[in-house]
């Protein structure tokens, strides 16, 4: 256990849950590690709840930050680590306690992996209340290509995060991890998945990935698909075929909704509402 594992925790608003996360990483098997809890301007107490943990164990360290997003709040955190490996940690999830004793020796022995993850664990207010449950499977950047298929605190290296120029701080609204895994890996860096629940990830109808899905996930992904164009066009024929699948089934939903009963009731009940709109209009 000597290989230093560096936890980058970028707090904004979630204080509240640091106590939980961060006990998670107190309790590691593994003790190869240090832990910085990034306050990116947060308004609330982040920084007194910090220095409390900094207080009980010397491995936990607090930097401050003016508020730039995720990505910023964890390049700057990798940015004042020393480890040789990084683990990102969101401030409201958690760590299975033989986390790190699972994964670290994964990355230490291959040479050509670059990230490490393992299956996840989806829960809502305890870790005991699990509501979904993720096994992901893939081995390249293929498994990557048109969704994000591993979490954002995977273990990879730092000099991968410097090689391809850390987390991308222009993409405000989410998905940053998606496109970072996918430009570590795309130069021929392996994918390696421990196949056991050592992730708890805590889900949230106001999360930033659900906010991200439901106003920013075309955007996004076209960002994406544009950055890493030329593994796109490589795939080109497997990228059309998936395109027009979406596109095919955006079509269906409509049409399923508009033959839907609940579509027809309100048909009926808005009608007296579109014929003195029209008429309204008629005068003008």
């Amino acid at each position: 256990m000597s290989t230093l594992v560096s936890i980058i925790v970028p707090c904004y608003n979630q204080a509240h849950f640091l106590k939980e996360s961060l006990q998670s990483v107190l309790e590691q098997t593994y003790t190869a590690w240090e832990c910085i809890i990034v306050n990116d301007g947060s308004p609330d107490d982040t920084e007194s709840q910090a220095m409390r943990w900094c207080e009980k164990d010397d491995r936990f360290k607090y930097v401050y930050k003016e508020n730039g997003g995720l990505s910023s709040a964890r390049n700057a955190g990798i940015q004042n680590c020393e480890g040789t490996f990084i683990l990102p940690l969101d401030a409201d999830d958690m760590l299975h306690m033989s986390f790190l004793e699972k994964l670290v020796p994964v990355l230490e022995n291959g040479v050509n992996i670059g990230v490490v993850s393992c299956n996840s664990i989806f829960f809502e207010d305890s870790i005991s209340n699990v509501v979904n449950k993720r096994e992901p499977k893939g081995e390249s950047y293929h498994a990557l290509l048109f969704e994000n298929i591993m979490m954002a605190s995977s273990l990879y290296r730092k000099e991968s995060w410097a090689q391809v120029g850390g987390y991308d701080e222009s993409m405000k609204h989410g998905l940053e991890d998606w496109e970072f895994w996918i430009a570590i890996t795309k130069g021929g860096m392996t994918i390696s998945f421990v196949d056991e629940y050592l992730f708890y990830y805590r889900k949230s109808k106001r999360s930033m990935l659900t906010h991200t899905i439901k106003n920013h996930l075309e955007d996004t992904s076209k960002y994406v698909y544009k950055k890493h164009r030329e593994i796109y066009i490589d795939k080109f024929d497997t990228t059309m075929d998936y395109l027009f699948y979406l596109i095919k089934k955006h079509r269906l939903s409509e049409d399923n909704l508009k033959t839907s009963l609940e579509y027809k009731i309100g048909k009926v009940i808005t009608k007296p509402f579109r014929l003195i709109k029209g008429l309204l209009r008629y005068k003008k």
